[in-house]
């Protein structure tokens, strides 16, 4: 798979990522250039081609509607009649509202496929921060609204948010950070599934500077504690989306708070809605309640 490049780029991928990224072989894409006109990609001094986000997406499309039974000239025509030109430069806020719009009802269809391509676009537009800020974060409280309001079942909530969850995981392996950075330690509580709020913090630091790992949903008993002292982070930041970890566990908090007491070199954060909920029944001394990402 291609790494995500930074928005100031302009994203540029050869044959052989194309077909990396749709599952085409290189003969097919060739072949489908050439009869239905589907892409024209650029052409280095070289002769080798040249493609981009766009290219990707009518690719795309035209395989899923070849998938759904349409003839392939049938599917290029429909493929190349759902192009988007580009977005005026001054019409920022249009074109935020249109790509939530879009991820709802990709959302909605269940549709994966599309859902990866317009965050993936998003992101190579807008830049990790503001992609985090003005499209994530939003398109998650959306997602959750629409699933406490019966509008979507189960799986059209699980769907989206774990073709979130796995484009961010992505942008955190391919994160550039330096060797000699500050470790910075992500974990939910045992008994908590919801991982995407820890993969966004850690983000959002790693911005700032800091090199992350992270403990993912609902760790086994203990392995918090055998992380951090083989790792040796600088901050542990702990997240407890629900209420789940405090009611499972009375004592787990109490036991943490111990840990944290023995690692006077080891700042440790507790937060997350949970938490926050929980916060007058904890009474912790050497963990400190969270209440925004700058206190770290």
């Amino acid at each position: 798979m291609v790494a995500l490049k930074p928005s100031s780029e302009t994203p540029t991928y050869t044959i052989k990522q194309v077909a990396d990224q749709t599952g085409l072989s290189r003969q097919v894409l060739r072949k489908w250039e050439e009869r239905y006109d589907i892409v024209i990609p650029h052409r280095l001094d070289n002769g080798y081609r040249i493609y981009h986000d766009d290219d990707i997406r009518l690719f795309l499309l035209m395989k899923r509607y070849a998938e759904d039974g349409f003839a392939l000239s049938q599917a290029a025509e429909m493929a190349k009649s759902q192009k988007k030109t580009d977005m005026p430069s001054n019409s920022e806020d249009t074109y935020l509202e249109d790509i939530l719009n879009d991820l709802l009802l990709h959302g909605k269809n269940c549709d994966e496929l599309e859902l990866n391509f317009s965050l993936q676009a998003a992101y190579h537009r807008l830049g990790l921060e503001h992609y985090l800020s003005q499209i994530v974060i939003p398109f998650l409280k959306e997602v959750g609204d629409h699933w406490a309001s019966g509008e979507w079942d189960e799986y059209q909530e699980a769907l989206s948010s774990l073709v979130v969850r796995d484009q961010l995981v992505q942008l955190r392996r391919n994160f550039q950070y330096r060797e000699d950075s500050p470790i910075l330690l992500g974990a939910c509580l045992p008994n908590e599934s919801h991982e995407i709020p820890v993969h966004i913090f850690l983000l959002q630091l790693m911005l700032k500077g800091w090199r992350t790992a992270m403990i993912g949903s609902s760790p086994a008993p203990g392995a918090i504690q055998s992380l951090i002292d083989k790792i040796k982070p600088v901050k542990v930041l702990l997240s407890a989306s629900t209420t789940f970890p405090f009611e499972k566990n009375p004592q787990l908090m109490q036991e943490l708070d111990e840990f944290a007491g023995k690692h006077p070199n080891t700042e440790f954060y507790l937060g997350g809605y949970g938490a926050f909920i929980w916060a007058d029944k904890l009474h912790l001394q050497h963990i400190h309640l969270l209440e925004s990402i700058d206190e770290i």
